[in-house]
């Protein structure tokens, strides 16, 4: 929880200079290599994570690395986080730099499992329902779930949309079971 915390402050601190500059695209850019780089790299994982390795070796690394590919606000946060200890922290201000970035172009993201693909235009409708009900932009992803007998399940951060035919069948058996009893 803390560690949140310290992400969101230093995300916030980052997307803010960048805004600042007029170079949020560059950095998200910057932040999505990186974070390709940390995804790829469990020898990179371990480097940041190390608390063996001196500041300035870091910091050094981070300039050979980075320095001639990135932003020059990039590499002086990069610069910034080494220097406050806070280096094992970046793959969570990777994660909430893009949360706020999102939030600022008045983003959402839906994730959607489905019993089976969604055609363009299923997919399209589900956008602009999804758009209307948020009010703001959606953003899709998509997935297949072949557990699922037909339908779909929707979340936009915690809440779900349940359509799927096995909630269906659940709710119509608790129909006929309270009608049943009464």
């Amino acid at each position: 929880m803390a560690n949140l915390r310290i992400a969101n402050r230093y995300a916030e601190a980052l997307l803010t200079a960048a805004e600042e500059l007029h170079i949020v695209k560059k950095v998200s850019d910057d932040l999505t290599g990186i974070q390709r780089i940390i995804k790829e790299s469990h020898d990179f994982q371990r480097f940041l994570k190390s608390p063996v390795i001196k500041k300035d070796k870091k910091q050094e690394v981070f300039k050979a690395t980075f320095g001639p590919s990135v932003q020059p606000l990039t590499l002086q946060f990069l610069s910034l986080l080494v220097e406050k200890e806070r280096e094992d922290a970046l793959p969570d201000v990777i994660e909430s730099f893009f949360r706020l970035q999102d939030e600022l172009l008045g983003i959402v993201h839906v994730s959607i499992k489905s019993a089976a693909e969604l055609s363009q235009q299923q997919t399209m409708e589900l956008i602009q329902r999804f758009e209307a009900y948020s009010k703001k932009k959606v953003q899709i992803d998509l997935s297949l779930d072949k557990q699922l007998i037909g339908g779909f399940i929707a979340r936009i951060g915690d809440t779900v949309f349940d359509g799927s035919v096995k909630q269906q069948l659940e709710l119509l058996r608790k129909r006929f079971a309270e009608e049943l009893v009464v």
